[in-house]
Formats: structure tokens, sequence, C-alpha cells
């Protein structure tokens, strides 16, 4: 008997788990199909199908964090981050859609690069790891993480293009980068070429 009633409690919470989980699966479907036809419809040309991005000039968005894409997306919509070629794919997207191209890309296997010069990504480890006490950079890993994952805060710099994150730190460097935080202000312009195309180096072969 005992067995009888154990096995009908089973039988009953799996049937309310398939009834909660099965609209949440359905509407995760929906939004998976929405976003890859948005995706099909202009985003792979820069960033291709996966989110891994063939050009150096534009960034991997495979594996990076949802809440940060979408951020971003609202951003560029609003004018707050510039760029004339994002606003012109953002502007028809409603906040639903970002989430969905948020998630989409997130659930993307993340790549990485082979080391072109590993004695560069060496300094380069050094300096995201601990920064440069002489001239009072600060350590990278202390915002972006010891794995470069980033946050809903802050991007994803695991095997991100080189290039890609040499032009962005240029950017706070020269303060272009108006609407992002004040920090990333005040540790790009302390560093170096060398200390810059060290990191960018290290984080592309990071995975």
């Amino acid at each position: 008997m005992r067995e009888d009633w154990a096995a009908l409690r089973v039988a009953l919470v799996l049937g309310l788990l398939t009834l909660t989980c099965a609209p949440l699966m359905a509407q995760t479907a929906a939004d998976h199909e929405r976003a890859r036809k948005i995706v099909s419809g202009g985003c792979l040309l820069c960033h291709g199908i996966d989110g891994e991005s063939s050009s150096e000039l534009f960034p991997k968005l495979a594996a990076q964090n949802a809440a940060y894409i979408a951020r971003q997306l609202a951003s560029f919509k609003s004018g707050a981050r510039k760029s004339t070629a994002m606003q012109g794919m953002v502007k028809d997207l409603s906040e639903a859609d970002m989430k969905a191209l948020g998630e989409y890309f997130s659930r993307k296997p993340a790549t990485a690069h082979e080391l072109r010069d590993p004695d560069l990504a060496a300094v380069g480890r050094y300096v995201y790891a601990q920064g440069n006490r002489f001239s009072g950079v600060a350590a990278c890993a202390g915002c972006h993480g010891p794995d470069a994952a980033g946050s809903a805060e802050l991007p994803r710099l695991a095997g991100q293009h080189a290039l890609y994150i040499e032009n962005r730190i240029g950017e706070f460097s020269r303060r272009e980068r108006a609407s992002d935080n004040a920090v990333m202000h005040a540790v790009a312009e302390k560093m170096t070429e060398l200390e810059i195309k060290a990191v960018a180096e290290y984080l592309a072969g990071k995975k």
C-alpha cells in the first residue's frame, strides 16, 4: 500500500511539473525562434548566425551574458551608446526582442583564438590578473572576473577578438564611451600600448 501511495505521489509531482514547465518551455522555444529570425534578418551580417563574428571589427556575442546584451541593445536604441549602424538595426526592436536576443546568443558555445604571441599573452595574463602597481593600472579581473566571464553589468571578454578589445580600450582611454562607467576610463587611460595589446592577446586566447 505504501509503495502504491509513493508511486501516486511521484506521478502527481511529475504531472504538476509538466503542467508548470510546459508553458515555459513553449515560451522559451518561441523566443528562441523569434531571436533566430531577427539574427537571420540582419545581425548575422556582422556577428554571425551563432554570434561567432568572422571579422575582428565586430564583437563575438556567443556565450555573452544575456542581460548584458539586452542592456547594450537598449543603450543603442536610446542613443546612450553611439553607433550609426547599430542604432539602425535596433530601432524596431522591442524590449522582449532584446531579451530574446540576449538569451539566444548567451546559449551559443564559446570559442577562443589560437595565440599568435604567447609571450605577449603572458604579459597580458599578469596585467589582467594583477594590474600594474607601478603605474596604478587596476587588475581587470577585479571587475570582469578571474575567468573573464563578465556579468549582467559587464561584458564577457574571454575569447573576444583581440583587435576588438584593443579598439574598445582605446575608446575608453580617449573617453569616447561617455555612457559607460568611470572606472574603465580611469583604468584605460593609464594603460600603455603594450599593456593594451598584451591584455587583448591574452583574452582572445581564453575560453
